[in-house]
């Protein structure tokens, strides 16, 4: 197991940056800029509270062919020790890290500790001993953990589909696992109610920022969760990490969209392609969703696809 050799007060749990060297959806902002901000916020808060930060997966929104400049970046803020798993969105060929991925080029120099069911992390902390394990995209959660001492404080991070109120998506159902005292889960990207069963408790603290243009995320607080650990307890709070109003953040939708599926979809859809010629084709790709229904099967399809290629294509440019 991976020893500690620094003096914590406790862990900073960092939610899904998704690093991304374009602009994502309908942000106006400059997004890659923007969030290696966020991110390095996160780790100077920790270095400053003494806390050992950890990622919960999805560094990187994409894999692979990231710029170098944002590379060089990560490289210059990731000091100290840092944990962290792999996300869905870290990794190619699903569900391994290989020496493709840009995640790997971190992990392999040092920067980020990988963690795994076979090598938790173990130290001591606030005084206490305490073991962080993980379970990466699609690596089982253990069914319990024997802990070595009862004042072990024991912390399982994941990056999972689990069944919580506001995600219906969840396929893990919440569950007490002995010996695990809280799990706390990335890959979900806005915050929900904590789920406690037994002596479980599961978090799910959502992204450290906003990439969608949507309700959920109209509502999320980008924030990290702090954990201060003492001989008596482990005391939870999340910190917000600075961040601008959302109306600030993303373009407002051209025209708003009925209801009921009518013929001023298109026109809507027609209008925003028009006006928010996005980087990343968010503009071309929700237009494409509202309206491929209307057409003949072999067409859409036929749409789709080359829509797919220029999107591909774009990429390959930048």
């Amino acid at each position: 197991m991976l020893m500690a050799d620094q003096t914590y007060r406790g862990v900073l749990l960092i939610g899904d940056p998704h690093l991304d060297g374009r602009i994502p959806g309908f942000r106006k902002d400059n997004y890659p800029d923007v969030i290696l901000e966020k991110l390095k916020w996160s780790l100077e808060y920790a270095a400053r509270q003494q806390l050992l930060p950890a990622i919960l997966g999805d560094l990187f929104d994409k894999p692979r062919d990231n710029p170098n400049w944002m590379i060089v970046r990560l490289l210059e803020m990731l000091n100290g020790e840092v944990l962290g798993l792999y996300g869905n969105h870290d990794v190619h060929y699903n569900p391994q890290l290989t020496p493709d991925d840009s995640l790997s080029l971190l992990v392999t120099s040092g920067k980020i500790r990988l963690l795994s069911p076979q090598t938790p992390w173990r130290g001591t902390i606030g005084g206490r001993p305490v073991v962080i394990g993980g379970s990466s995209y699609r690596q089982p959660i253990p069914e319990n953990y024997e802990k070595s001492d009862p004042q072990e404080v024991v912390i399982w991070l994941t990056h999972h589909d689990i069944l919580i109120p506001g995600y219906d998506e969840g396929r893990i159902r919440p569950r007490e696992i002995s010996g695990i005292d809280l799990l706390i889960n990335g890959h979900i990207h806005r915050r929900l109610e904590e789920i406690v069963s037994g002596g479980t408790t599961w978090l799910t603290p959502g992204n450290i920022s906003r990439r969608a243009r949507s309700d959920a995320s109209r509502s999320h607080i980008p924030s990290v969760l702090q954990l201060e650990i003492t001989p008596e307890t482990v005391h939870r709070k999340y910190v917000e990490v600075p961040h601008r109003p959302f109306d600030e953040v993303f373009h407002e939708a051209v025209v708003e969209m009925p209801q009921e599926p009518t013929r001023s979809e298109f026109i809507a859809g027609l209008a925003e392609l028009q006006a928010r010629r996005t980087e990343s084709g968010a503009g071309l790709m929700e237009f494409l969703q509202q309206n491929l229904g209307k057409f003949d099967a072999a067409v859409a399809k036929e749409i789709q696809t080359l829509a797919n290629e220029v999107m591909e294509h774009g990429e390959k440019s930048l």
